[in-house]
């Protein structure tokens, strides 16, 4: 039995392990233990918890959440579709997908599975018409349509998904979004990274954009989603500069509730310092609520003759007017 076999098994033993015991138990060696821990979390097998010295690794595919536990029977196309649109994060930090995942969420609310199922189905079929033939949503009447604003500067406005829907809650990108910001966890940003990277990719060939920006945050974290997606997303094309400033405290989008003042806090927080010039500049943000953000950064784009069209696009978006998404 070769080191990847051991380490499979132990799992299945017990769902937690550090380098440290899996080293003693097998005999092998930290870099072995390294190799094999890294090519089973790229398999999605098992995930990584904490940072070193306090790492730990953990089962997912074998979720103790959802072992013993019989699934109601259901047809082919239902089981994709969920394996494609569920994902839930247990409130012990388990990671569930697809029909395990749907049914750990009724079994919590007292729901009936199938039922539930059907009902979720019908309210997916009601979102899924906002959706164009590339699956991306167009964001644009709801910014033109949201009263506040002096002047619309974006060209255009896409989001890859809703970040929630009614009753059900954050969609799939939703659920990923938060978790991998809220808790830093590049497990997490890998998986959607891994999901949405082709879709940016056709977006860019699509629109033909020549350039790209990418929003910078404004709360210092260790690990930065945004950053994090510019360097995995390696788009052949220039990255132009925007910088975020601040006062002595940095204010967030999120933490203001009036659209004016979002408008207000972005209109003097965000730098453009881009001397080239280009056709058409795509503006990346992980998630848009009013917009605000977006819109004001592709003012200041326009004003300096950097890009003649802008068109903005969002991991996720509000489905209502101007929504403030808070949690992320």
């Amino acid at each position: 039995m070769n080191i990847k076999d051991q380490v499979t098994e132990l799992f299945k033993e017990m769902s937690e392990w550090t380098v440290k015991e899996l080293t003693e138990k097998t005999g092998a060696s930290k870099q072995m233990i390294h190799l094999t821990l890294n090519k089973l979390v790229d398999e999605r097998y098992i995930q990584k918890l904490g940072r070193t010295p306090k790492t730990v690794y953990r089962l997912i595919k074998e979720n103790i959440a959802t072992i013993g536990i019989e699934l109601p029977v259901i047809t082919t196309a239902e089981s994709d579709l969920l394996q494609k649109e569920w994902l839930l994060v247990t409130d012990v930090g388990d990671l569930l997908e697809g029909m395990p995942a749907f049914d750990h969420w009724c079994r919590q609310r007292k729901l009936p599975t199938l039922k539930t199922m059907s009902e979720y189905l019908s309210t997916r079929r009601k979102y899924q018409d906002y959706h164009q033939s590339d699956g991306t949503i167009n964001g644009m009447e709801k910014l033109k349509n949201t009263k506040g604003y002096e002047a619309i500067w974006l060209d255009q406005l896409y989001y890859l998904d809703f970040y929630a829907i009614e009753r059900f809650g954050k969609t799939r990108l939703g659920t990923l979004l938060h978790y991998a910001k809220q808790g830093q966890n590049k497990f997490l940003m890998s998986i959607m990274l891994k999901e949405i990277s082709p879709r940016i990719a056709d977006f860019v060939k699509k629109h033909h954009i020549d350039a790209i920006g990418f929003v910078p945050p404004t709360i210092r974290r260790e690990l930065q989603f945004m950053k994090y997606m510019q360097s995995q997303l390696r788009l052949a094309i220039p990255v132009i500069d925007i910088k975020k400033i601040s006062g002595i405290i940095p204010v967030p989008q999120k933490s203001l509730a009036k659209l004016d003042e979002r408008i207000r806090n972005a209109e003097n927080t965000f730098l453009v310092t881009e001397q080239r010039h280009f056709q058409h500049i795509l503006l990346i943000d992980d998630a848009v609520g009013s917009g605000a953000t977006l819109n004001q950064i592709a003012e200041k784009i326009k004003n300096k003759e950097v890009a003649k069209r802008i068109t903005g696009l969002a991991v996720v978006g509000s489905f209502k007017g101007f929504d403030v998404i808070t949690d992320v």
